[in-house]
This record gives C-alpha cells, sequence and structure tokens, in this order.
C-alpha cells in the first residue's frame, strides 16, 4: 500500500495544528558494488524510474547530478541558501568517494522532466549487509511551493523514514538511526524513529527546534524573512518615512550567513581530510592536522587506553581513574615548544574540577574563552616538574568528547592563541559537529584495529608452526590473507612427522572466506593430523577426510593435497582431491613441471574413490604446493597463472625463503587477487644409504643384548659414541617391550642419523604404548618413563603390520 499517496492530494505543511510538515521522500538504497538494491515509491514519483527498471542499475545512472543551483536560483527557497554549492556532493557520496553522511541541493536530470530540484541526505551505511549509502531526497519545488502558498518559512530539515517503504533492511536501518546520523543524539533521533514508526510514510520533518542532522545548528538567518523585512522598509522609504530600527537591513545578517558558509565548507573540507584509511595511528594524525591552523593554533588529542590497545569497546563513563594517552599534539609555535612539555605517548587521568573531565564524563563541548591564572594553575598541576602555564594561560580553549555511539573514546584540546578571536558558541556547535565525524572515523579505525588483531591472532593459533627441517627436506611456508578486511579463511599448509623418517605434506582449501571457513579448516586439519599418524596411505587417508566432512555437515567443501616424501626411498606417494596440481623443480637441470595426478572430486563431495600417484625424486628436487589464491585470477585462464608458477618456482635462489619470495612477487603482483594464499616449498634433501642402519630381531628376549651391541657399535662408526649409553638404555627398554607384545614377527630396529639420531622400533602389535606412574613396588611401567626422560622427543604411531615406537637424540658428533 502506497502511504505517500494519501499525502500527495493535500500536502498540508503545518496546517496550523502545531504538527511538523510532512512531504512524501524518495528512499533509495545503493549497495557496494555501486548499484540500486531499493528504490521507494517515492523514488518512482520523483525520479519517474519504476521499481523493476532501476534495483540492479548503477545509481550513478539513475541520479547523474547536473550541477549545482546558481545564487539566483536559490534565493527563493530562503533557509535553503546554506545548501549552496554542495550540490556536485551528491555524485561524490553516490560513487563512493565521501564515507561520511552530507547534504545539499542538486539538480538532476530525468527523463519526461528535463531536470528536477531536489533536496538530498546521504548516509553512509557500515556493518554488516550488502548494503552500503542510503539515499534519501524530496522535490525542492513542492516545498518551494509550499513555502509560498502556506506562507511558512522553515529554517531546519530532519528527513526520516519508516518501515512501510517495502525495504527489507528499513527495520535494521531504524534500529541504528543514532549510529547513521552520528551528529543527533540519541534522544533526538529516538524520537525521530518513534515518530516515523507511528506514522508509517516517509516523511520530511520541518521544526523550528530540529537541527539539520548533518550539519550543525548554527542558528542561520532566514533569508526569506530578510527579503521581507527589506521590502518593508523600502516602502516605508518610499513614502518619506524613517525606516524603524526593527527594519533596517542588518548588514551583520550576512555577515553571519558567511561566516556559516565558511562553516560548512570547513567541515566538508575536514571530512573529506579524515577517514582516507582504516589505520588508526594515521587516523588520528589526520584528524589532529585537519583543525591546524585553519580552525586552531593547538590541537591535543587524548584516547582511552582501551582504544589506543586495540582492544574492545571501552565499558563505562570515564572517572578520575581513567587512563588517558595523548596521541597527538599539533601546534603552530616554534618547533619543539609542546614537544617536551606534553610528549606524545604520555599517559594520565584527570582530576574531577578540570574542564576535560567536565567534557569526558558529559559527553559535550566544555567553553573556556579564556584560560585564567587560575584555571591555568590547576592544569599545570596535573603536568609534575613541568610549567605548562606558560604555554597555556591567557589562551581560548574548546575541549571537544570524541564519540561513538554514546562512548567517549577521546577527547580533544582545542587552543588558540591569545590574539586571536577566542573560541565562541558558533564555534563549540563546529567543533561538536567536527568531533562527531571525528569520533565516528576513530571509531571504525579502532573496530577495525581490533577485528584485524582478533583475526591475526585466530588465524596465527590456526596455522601451524612448521620446523624449517624435517627427516630428509627443508620446508619453508607462506600465507596471505585475501583481503585486509579478511585475515580469516579456509586455507592451510602442514608437515607431519611419519615413521621411516617420512614427512607427510598437506596443503589444502576450505571453500569460502570468514570464521566458519576457517573453524571447518581446523576441524579437517586436526583430522588430517590423526589420520596421517595412523600411517594411512594418501587415498585412504582423502576417502576417510570425505567421509568425515560429510558427517560434519554438507555446508562446506575443500579441496587437499596430501603427499608423503620417503627420504630413504627417494620416491613421492600422493593423492589430489580436487586441488590444483603441485609443481617439482628438479635439481639436475633446474626444468619444473606440473605433476599430473589424478584429480579427484572436492572432500565434501561424498561417494568418490581417490587415487594415488608415485613418482622418484632425487635430492635437491623441490616440492611447490599451493592453494588456487596465488594462481587464479578473475577474468584470468587458470592456466596463465600455473604457467607463471612453474617460471617463478624455477628461478634459481639463495635460500628457501628467497625461492619463496620470488613466487609470490611473481603471482601477486598482477593485481585482482582476492582469496588467500597458502604456500608450501619442501626441498627433498634425501638420506643417504650410510646414514641407515637396519637390523631384523627375533621376537627373542636374547635379542635384546643384540640390539644393545648393534646400536653402540654403530653409534662409534658414525662417530656419535657420546651418544650411545642414552641410545643403548632407550632401545633396550623399546626392544623388551616389543619383544614382549610380538605376536611372533621379527622386531625391526632402524637407526637413522641426520640433523638428529633417529631410532625407530617397529613391531606386529597395534596397542599402543602408554606412559604409565609406576609405583616404588612395581616390577614394570618405567620403560617410557625412560624414554621420555632422556629423548629429546620421542612418539608412537600405527602402521599396516602394527605399530613404531621411536625417539631422537641431539646428534653430536666426536
Amino acid at each position: 500500500m502506497d502511504h505517500g499517496s494519501e499525502r500527495d492530494t493535500h500536502p498540508g505543511l503545518g496546517a496550523g495544528d502545531g504538527t511538523a510538515g510532512r512531504i512524501p521522500l524518495a528512499v533509495v538504497v545503493v549497495d557496494r558494488e555501486g548499484r540500486v538494491s531499493h528504490w521507494s515509491t517515492g523514488a518512482r514519483r520523483l525520479f519517474g524510474a519504476a521499481k523493476e527498471d532501476a534495483i540492479g542499475r548503477s545509481v550513478l545512472d539513475l541520479l547523474p547530478v547536473s550541477g549545482a543551483l546558481s545564487d539566483d536560483e536559490i534565493t527563493p527557497y530562503g533557509a535553503y541558501a546554506a545548501y549552496d554549492g554542495l550540490g556536485p556532493d551528491l555524485e561524490a557520496s553516490l560513487d563512493g568517494r565521501l564515507n561520511f553522511p552530507a547534504a545539499g541541493r542538486a539538480r538532476l536530470t530525468v527523463p519526461d522532466r528535463d531536470r528536477v530540484d531536489v533536496l538530498w541526505w546521504a548516509y553512509p551505511l557500515v556493518g554488516p549487509g550488502n548494503e552500503r549509502l542510503l539515499v534519501l531526497a524530496a522535490d525542492a519545488e513542492r516545498l518551494r511551493r509550499a513555502e509560498r502558498d502556506e506562507g511558512v518559512v522553515f529554517e531546519r530539515i530532519a528527513p526520516g523514514f519508516a518501515l512501510h517503504t517495502d525495504f527489507p533492511g528499513a527495520e535494521e536501518l531504524a534500529r541504528r538511526l543514532p549510529e547513521i546520523l552520528p551528529s543527533m543524539s540519541v534522544d533526538e533521533s529516538a524520537r525521530i524513529v518513534a515518530q516515523v514508526l507511528e506514522l508509517g510514510y516517509p516523511i520530511l520533518e520541518f521544526s523550528q527546534n530540529d537541527r539539520v542532522p548533518v550539519t550543525p545548528d548554527w542558528g542561520v538567518a532566514r533569508r526569506a524573512e530578510r527579503l521581507a523585512r527589506r521590502e518593508r522598509a523600502a516602502r516605508v522609504a518610499a513614502q518619506g518615512l524613517p525606516v524603524p530600527a526593527e527594519l533596517a537591513d542588518d548588514e551583520g545578517e550576512d555577515l553571519e550567513y558567511a561566516a556559516v558558509r565558511e562553516r560548512l565548507e570547513f567541515l566538508n573540507e575536514v571530512s573529506g581530510k579524515i577517514g582516507t584509511s582504516l589505520d588508526l595511528s594515521r587516523t588520528i594524525i589526520e584528524v589532529s592536522r585537519a583543525v591546524v591552523p585553519r580552525f586552531t593554533d593547538v590541537a591535543g588529542t587524548y584516547l582511552r587506553e582501551q582504544v589506543v590497545a586495540g582492544e574492545g569497546f571501552p565499558d563505562g563513563v570515564p572517572d578520575t581513574t581513567t587512563m588517558w594517552h595523548r596521541v597527538a599534539v599539533e601546534h603552530t609555535d616554534e618547533p619543539g615548544r609542546w614537544d617536551d612539555v606534553v610528549p606524545v605517548g604520555e599517559a594520565m587521568p584527570f582530576p574531577a574540577h578540570t574542564p576535560f573531565f567536565q567534557c569526558m564524563t558529559t559527553g559535550e563541548p566544555v567553553l573556556v574563552p579564556r584560560i585564567s591564572e587560575e584555571m591555568g594553575h590547576a592544569i599545570a598541576s596535573q603536568f609534575e616538574k613541568r610549567d605548562i602555564r606558560p604555554l597555556i594561560t591567557g589562551r581560548s580553549m574548546l575541549v571537544v568528547p570524541l564519540k561513538a555511539r554514546t562512548v567517549v573514546l577521546g577527547f580533544m584540546v582545542l587552543l588558540r592563541h591569545p590574539e586571536r578571536e577566542m573560541f565562541n558558541d558558533m564555534d563549540r556547535v563546529t567543533g561538536a559537529e567536527l568531533a562527531a565525524r571525528a569520533g565516528l572515523v576513530l571509531d571504525n579505525a579502532r573496530m577495525y584495529t581490533f577485528q584485524e588483531s582478533v583475526a591475526e591472532t585466530l588465524q596465527d593459533s590456526m596455522l601451524p608452526h612448521i620446523p624449517p627441517r624435517m627427516a630428509g627436506c627443508d620446508i619453508a611456508t607462506r600465507y596471505l590473507p585475501g583481503t585486509l578486511l579478511g585475515r580469516v579463511g579456509g586455507d592451510w599448509f602442514d608437515s607431519v612427522k611419519l615413521p621411516g623418517a617420512r614427512t607427510a605434506l598437506v596443503v589444502g582449501d576450505v571453500m569460502g572466506h570468514g570464521l566458519n571457513s576457517a573453524a571447518m579448516m581446523g576441524q579437517l586439519r586436526t583430522a588430517v593430523q590423526t589420520m596421517a599418524a595412523m600411517d594411512l596411505p594418501p587415498a585412504q587417508l582423502l576417502r576417510n577426510l570425505d567421509d568425515l566432512a560429510q558427517r560434519l555437515g554438507d555446508s562446506y567443501l575443500a579441496t587437499c593435497l596430501y603427499a608423503v616424501y620417503d627420504p630413504i626411498e627417494s620416491e613421492l606417494h600422493l593423492a589430489n582431491a580436487g586441488h590444483i596440481p603441485p609443481v617439482l623443480v628438479r635439481a639436475v637441470d633446474g626444468r619444473s613441471e606440473l605433476l599430473d595426478l589424478p584429480t579427484g572430486a572436492p572432500i565434501g563431495v561424498g561417494g568418490v574413490a581417490f587415487q594415488s600417484l608415485r613418482v622418484r625424486v632425487d635430492p635437491g628436487d623441490r616440492l611447490v604446493m599451493c592453494t588456487d589464491g596465488l594462481v587464479e585470477m578473475r577474468g584470468e585462464d587458470i592456466g596463465v597463472g600455473l604457467a607463471t608458477l612453474c617460471e617463478s618456482a624455477a628461478h634459481p635462489a639463495a635460500s628457501m625463503d628467497d625461492a619463496c619470495d620470488t613466487i609470490i612477487r611473481a603471482l601477486n603482483t598482477r593485481g585482482g587477487r582476492k582469496d588467500d594464499v597458502a604456500l608450501l616449498m619442501a626441498r627433498l634433501n634425501g638420506i643417504e644409504p650410510e646414514d641407515v642402519a637396519e637390523r631384523r630381531l627375533a621376537p627373542d628376549p636374547a635379542e635384546v643384548r643384540r640390539a644393545r651391541a648393534v646400536v653402540r657399535e654403530q653409534l662409534h662408526d658414525w662417530g656419535l659414541a657420546r651418544l650411545a649409553d642414552s641410545a643403548e638404555l632407550m632401545v633396550s627398554e623399546l626392544v623388551t617391550n616389543a619383544v614382549r607384545h610380538s605376536h611372533g614377527r621379527a622386531v625391526q630396529l632402524r637407526l637413522i642419523r641426520g640433523e638428529t639420531l633417529l631410532c625407530e622400533v617397529d613391531d606386529d602389535d597395534h596397542t599402543l604404548p602408554t606412559l604409565l606412574s609406576a609405583e616404588p613396588g612395581d616390577e614394570a611401567g618405567r620403560g617410557l618413563r625412560v624414554v621420555s626422560t632422556l629423548a629429546r622427543e620421542w612418539g608412537t604411531s600405527r602402521t599396516a603390520a602394527g605399530k613404531t615406537v621411536w625417539f631422537e637424540l641431539t646428534a653430536r658428533r666426536r
């Protein structure tokens, strides 16, 4: 139902009942792609386009700005002359160049109506959702008719809209009106919302007691009244009579109007200078520098401790114990004059009797026309061993709060030189509006800093910290977030130590972004580690992972590349689940190739068989595994990215880290990347046969002595005699347990020399041993306790034939 149509027949601006006047209002919502996502009935009437023709179209095409109105055209509009020259800002708001609320008058080119003069308001929308901008517009010609026909002049305008505009997000926008209109108090915006919801149709509210939401109430002299007064004065003068004082043309009003225009321009200029980034430190500097020297000579910015630390939203009202950090000081005095007395970075509380405390607790600006000797002494008492009185006494001071959602984040201390005009009430309102915009920008930067810190901590906690050296291979990794606002994603890499000095190398990618994808990634990564420790073949591991994903739910899919490197056999065993193939760089000739693996379906599809492939490798070969975010680019065939990956991977590099950086530079500088990137590179060094010793032992207790002799002799030959006593003792315990629990098959003893000494004992029993706490009278249960005490690292894992128990010692050659 079109609730605005009833008003079309009787606009009734101020019908004598004391209520505010109302006219239909066009409501347009623009998404983050710059396209119209909502087009109200009022928009159809004002701009001529039907809703079905407007939705999805570029807003710049639907609302083409023809330019600002001339001064002659503006004059009949009386009070709205304050908007002169703001027309082009509508286009800047529509295309996203302005990230702060703006308002004005503009002329638009409309089909079948030539050009339409409108009053407009544009409110950037922040937070979740695809909506970027709320635009409200009204027919300025209709308002002019109302002024002419009704004889009513309105100084200030407050736009609103109701839930009945059939916009699905209207309820949320109405709830967030205090955030969307930062210069309005909570009480004012709540009252407007309540009235709008009660009336149930789009309105413009005109009241001489309300201020324009995006411009301060500067007491604009009504031009219409001045024109009428001049006409009456002219008629009196034409009759040869003296002009009464109340009809005299006050030139001061024109000066006041010029001052208002100047402040409007100043606020728009400041708004364009602040908020250019979401970096908190840069935003603080922008806010401080924006007001010096045009508005003030000295600007000191103080923020609450939680804001500076990038923590959550500060709780509670500030008190005398609240610590305030001085984060910026800008001034026009000689260099260094303020640096030693009020250094940036200092933190301090403020007592209750100071103007600063009054500002931070009331949330309202505090104006001190001149700082007296007494007040200067009171302020200086807060600065131990530093006399600040010469810097502040006699100056005019304005303290303005930096607020967001009614919470004071900080405040700015503005000082003018004694010879400069003192701050006045108009300056106080200007400062309040400036602080409202600055507070919103600072809060956006604070929220971004906080969310970025949380996301980075979460992502770092979920990504493994892979050691650079594993048995027989060196590893280097890189992780890059897709966007600055999306540091949490579903890409991951991992490495897992396997029996026989083998290493499992994993790269995976959960489709999608955000916390849900990261949570799914964490579950899959944990599952891969668990199943890898069971020494499952690659194809079987992916099969089990797919089954697990089905049980976790069908909301997410993931790709995964799983490879097992055997440095003794010089072999890679790989399986692929929908992932891009790895690159193998040959050490002999530097040639790189994409390994032709059976691709398989992504994890989560269900019911799909996976196949594996074995590839012979040589010492020095490099394996490069990455996610598709590195090679895939919108509008470009993925083959181009894969070719670049092969070429850059083959480039000579001094180290593994340099090789990774070369790949990142080659593929990450093309622009347009939106996805996360996980990169893992492994140099496959291999293990020489002379560094491996194996013995088969019969399942006989007498073999324990032989095992000790084998260990002592081999370590002596390897130059590791100093490790013989500890290694002998631990091997004796492990072989004793293996023989005791064996089901008749031989026990395998393996010694591997590398960065560490690795010792493994295999048997045919699938039961994994556990670490026990033996009592003084117990005859068993101390073996693994001895191993746990003496070994650098130890562990157990199941194998196809039984289990492996292993330990490592730091290799120290004689």
